[in-house]
């Protein structure tokens, strides 16, 4: 019997248990760790970051802080002076322009006014003249030539007479103050008389003439 289970045994196939071997558990505990990925230390590349960014000097940059500033203070108080510089300019050339202006004005008005002596001498000599005079055509020559000289002296200055009678009626240099019936067609709408003239001085109305326009 112990024969027959002897050669039993040395014929049957031996069967694998799968019983492993501390060897082979430790060969796939390391062969499980290689296959693992490396886990990043998060620490340590915040701080690779930190590292690789160029320190600031921040006394260093301070000063050029504290120099820029005084550079634009410089800048803005030099415009201010030039600022207040025009401003004091300007003050002074409106004053000045005004004083000429009025020099102007003044010195004007005293030519046109010493322009007009003349033609009052020869007033007061035709007064005086018509006293012990009993010539009424000396009288009148008299007058025509003050008139005259009057009325050169008056466009010598730009001022010339508004011509109005039998021209057609106009508002921008005429005053209607009165309206006369006419049966004539050609006389409706136009000056029929001018009882006061009008003047322009330099192309501009200086006094509307007073006409009679007929209608």
């Amino acid at each position: 019997m112990a024969k027959f289970l002897h050669n039993f045994c040395l014929r049957s196939p031996r069967i694998k248990t799968s019983t492993m071997s501390d060897k082979d558990k430790e060969k796939q505990a390391k062969a499980a760790k290689e296959a693992k990925p490396e886990t990043i230390d998060e620490t340590e590349v915040v701080e690779a970051e930190v590292v690789d960014v160029d320190p600031v000097d921040e006394a260093d940059e301070t000063e050029a802080l504290k120099k820029q500033l005084a550079e634009a203070q410089a800048a803005l108080d030099k415009e201010k002076r030039e600022y207040v510089f025009l401003l004091a300019e300007f003050d002074n050339y409106r004053k000045r322009a005004g004083r000429e202006k009025s020099e102007i004005i003044r010195n004007a008005s005293e030519k046109a006014m010493k322009d007009l002596l003349p033609i009052v001498d020869d007033m007061e000599r035709g007064i005086e003249a018509n006293k012990s005079s009993d010539s009424a055509e000396a009288i009148k020559e008299g007058l025509q030539l003050i008139y005259n000289k009057l009325v050169k002296y008056l466009e010598n200055n730009g001022v010339k007479p508004i011509e109005s009678t039998g021209k057609n009626f106009d508002p921008d240099l005429h005053n209607a103050i009165a309206m006369v019936p006419t049966d004539d067609p050609d006389q409706k709408g136009k000056v029929i008389d001018t009882p006061t003239k009008g003047y322009t001085i330099n192309d501009k109305v200086l006094r509307h003439a007073s006409v009679a326009v007929g209608q």
